[in-house]
């Protein structure tokens, strides 16, 4: 893996013409430079934006033809948890933080049955429940997350920490221990949107999670060998 270049993309929440576009960019961007071309989804493929399933469906195809890998967000534990669990408060938990719109793209594509569930593709089901909470390239020292680590415990995190983690102490570089398990680490994950809709970059990690559902781009860092990440966006 050392010779690829990846592309990690934050948080599409639906938005899938977006998506579309950014993959354009991608596509032209890899053939520009020759790139062995591996796209990373950094979770939250899901919720709020227009079209869900469409997402989903564009990120199990390219990782099928081995062009993408996918990490869980946390959007995709909240709709895994209420599809699996006949309980009142998981589903309202999920569908008051855009599991509505979720529902309302499958029933667009697949028709309104009698209950909401008939409507999800179950190999989308199934491909989300397997997704990992975390990808590493340890050659590179390269970390795709959707949230982040606990730099007091990586390796050793919770899936937990990998899915949810707004933590001051993985944000703030400075306060990052002095541990060999962190030197030379870089952490490439979104799940918390960028104020200015521009990607956060630190030594330590990348935000790209630059607000696509909230008007903002839909971005990912271009990680090339032995280069500084740069970026590219789609409106």
């Amino acid at each position: 893996m050392t010779d690829r270049v990846y592309y990690a993309i934050g948080d599409v929440h639906g938005e899938a013409e977006k998506l579309e576009r950014l993959h354009d960019f991608i596509r032209e961007d890899a053939a520009r430079i020759g790139a062995q071309a591996m796209i990373v989804f950094l979770g939250d493929l899901i919720d709020r934006g227009p079209d869900s399933r469409a997402v989903i469906a564009r990120a199990m195809k390219a990782e099928a033809a081995g062009e993408a890998i996918s990490v869980k967000g946390n959007h995709e534990e909240l709709m895994v948890h209420a599809y699996e669990r006949d309980e009142t408060m998981g589903l309202y938990h999920w569908a008051s933080n855009g599991g509505d719109d979720t529902i309302r793209s499958y029933q667009n594509a697949n028709g309104t049955h009698d209950h909401w569930r008939d409507a999800i593709d179950p190999d989308h089901m199934k491909w989300m429940r397997t997704l990992p909470s975390i990808i590493r390239d340890e050659a590179r020292g390269l970390v795709f997350v959707h949230a982040g680590i606990d730099p007091a415990r990586f390796p050793g995190c919770p899936e937990g920490i990998h899915i949810w983690t707004r933590s001051r102490k993985f944000y703030n570089d400075v306060l990052w221990p002095k541990r060999p398990e962190l030197e030379g680490l870089m952490v490439v994950h979104g799940h918390t949107p960028t104020l200015d809709k521009e990607p956060d970059q630190n030594p330590r990690r990348i935000n790209v999670d630059t607000g696509a559902c909230f008007g903002g781009p839909l971005t990912c860092a271009v990680l090339a060998p032995d280069e500084k990440p740069r970026f590219l966006r789609a409106s």
